[in-house]
């Protein structure tokens, strides 16, 4: 499973705060892969699936291969 994070991330920094197993920060506070995706490891999907539900822009997606 992939996550896919736009560039409509404003960098509230819900999605990492709350679940920073799967999503991290990047220097300025957005999401980091801001604009692209990332793999999600193995046996994290429900976290990265709470952090989709907790972006305020709804800049984070789920990416099913």
């Amino acid at each position: 499973m992939k996550v896919q994070i736009s560039e409509m991330c404003s960098g509230h920094g819900r999605c990492y705060v709350l679940h920073g197993e799967v999503y991290e920060s990047d220097d300025n506070g957005y999401a980091l892969h801001r604009g692209g995706e990332f793999e999600v490891p193995e046996g994290l999907e429900a976290i990265a699936r709470k952090g989709v539900s907790v972006c305020p822009e709804r800049a984070i997606s789920i990416v099913e291969e």
